[in-house]
């Protein structure tokens, strides 16, 4: 399994991701995160988005 290009811990379960650079980067894409993975990886430019531990217990009030 390759190396993600990037990981980048995030605090909610809906990401975007248009690859970075401006234009240099690719169509801007919505994802979401499904919490029993943890995280999702970008189809463009392989960029990993992971939940940090303790998001959902933040935005469920816990």
């Amino acid at each position: 399994m390759a190396e993600p290009f990037e990981t980048i811990p995030v605090d909610t379960l809906q990401v975007a991701c248009d690859g970075g650079g401006g234009a240099l980067g690719h169509p801007r894409i919505f994802m979401t995160i499904r919490p029993v993975e943890g995280h999702v990886e970008c189809p463009y430019c392989s960029r990993r988005y992971e939940l940090k531990k303790d998001a959902l217990a933040h935005a469920s009030g816990h």
